[in-house]
Parts: C-alpha cells; sequence; structure tokens
C-alpha cells in the first residue's frame, strides 16, 4: 500500500488514513499506534496530541465510517422514492457496496469492538445510520395490518443483520465468494423472501 503522508494542519485525518490502511491489512487490533505514526510520517508522540490510544484513532475510524455510511443510505433511499418497496431494497445494495469501497471502516465500525456509545459523535451518526434504515422499515410496513406489522426497529435490524450477513460471507474475499451466486442476487432474493413472508411482495412475483 502506498504511504500516506503527514500533511501540516492534517494531521488527525493523516493518521486516521494510515489506521484505515492498516485496518484493512491487520484487523483493528492487529496495529499498533507506532505503525500508524511511521505510516503517517510522524513520531509516536506526536499520535497523542489528538487521540488518546488505538482505540480511540479506531473509533475515530468508526465514526467517519458512519459518516459516510449514513450518507450512502439517505441517498438510496431517497432514489427509490416514492416507491416505499424499492426504497426499502436501495438501502441494502448500499449497504453492499458501502462494505466494499470502504473496507477499513467497516471493519472499524462493526469488527472492532468499539462501542457506538464510547462518544456522542459516534453515537449521534450511527443513530443517523440506523434511522434511515427504521424510516423506510416504517414506511413499507404501513402496507402490513396493524396487527400483524412488526416494530419498525425489529424490521429494520432483520435487514441490517441479513445485509451483514451477505457481506461477510460472500463479500469480503472469504471462501463463500466463490458462491454460484452474486451477493446482490443473493441479498435481494433473501430480502424478497422476507417481504413476502410478511404479505408484501404477491407469491407469485
Amino acid at each position: 500500500m502506498t504511504k500516506r503522508g503527514y500533511h501540516h494542519g492534517n494531521l488527525a485525518q493523516a493518521l486516521v488514513d494510515a489506521a484505515l490502511g492498516l485496518i484493512e491489512e491487520k484487523g483493528p487490533t492487529g496495529f499498533t499506534l507506532s505503525e500508524a505514526a511511521k505510516r503517517a510520517g510522524v513520531t509516536p508522540a506526536a499520535v497523542y496530541r489528538h487521540f488518546d490510544g488505538r482505540e480511540d484513532l479506531v473509533a475515530e475510524c468508526a465514526r467517519q465510517g458512519y459518516e459516510i455510511f449514513a450518507d450512502r443510505v439517505e441517498a438510496a433511499y431517497r432514489s427509490g422514492l416514492p416507491s416505499a418497496l424499492r426504497a426499502f431494497s436501495e438501502t441494502g445494495r448500499a449497504y453492499l457496496a458501502f462494505a466494499r469501497e470502504h473496507p477499513g471502516h467497516y471493519v472499524a465500525m462493526f469488527e472492532s469492538g468499539i462501542s457506538t456509545n464510547r462518544s456522542t459523535a459516534l453515537h449521534q451518526v450511527a443513530q443517523r445510520a440506523n434511522g434511515v434504515l427504521e424510516r423506510a422499515a416504517a414506511a413499507l410496513s404501513e402496507h402490513i395490518p396493524i396487527e400483524k406489522r412488526p416494530p419498525p426497529a425489529m424490521f429494520a435490524s432483520h435487514i441490517w443483520a441479513m445485509s451483514h450477513g451477505v457481506v461477510e460471507l460472500f463479500a469480503r474475499g472469504s471462501p463463500g465468494t466463490n458462491a454460484p451466486f452474486p451477493p446482490e442476487e443473493l441479498l435481494e432474493s433473501g430480502i424478497g423472501i422476507y417481504l413476502r413472508g410478511l404479505g408484501l411482495i404477491p407469491p407469485d412475483s
């Protein structure tokens, strides 16, 4: 990987960029602050001007990831309107695209063990991302009789879990990548089965 150098006045971001590269290569716990500093082109002591330690640095990677992710799913949701069904499906596809295009952020967000409650900023942006999925689920579930309607948070969590499972098993270079179906098709068919079970898609669709 190309070394990302430090530019005056942007040390914190240089360290985040360095950490993202190391996370992709070694995982969120597989590198030291000294390695991040070296990749950013600064001394280890310089890291502590902005971050208390490695977890603090990884948490900032996660926060920035959630910012990108929230923007992506919001744009995807809007692109599917006015159809609630299409808007809902587009958010699932946005999840796959984000995981592919931002692997360092994705790992920092979902595989680092960093709680979204670690800081107010991280919690707020994570809630914004989750809120888009809940809003999509709530709009779609209006077509379900109220006595059979799952809570929007549960509805959104089911799709989030399905999307995450497809990413982990089939879209990140794992052995499952060799499955005969593209991840997008696996997710779309899985969402289709789920929505059909809720009566939101006719059985013959």
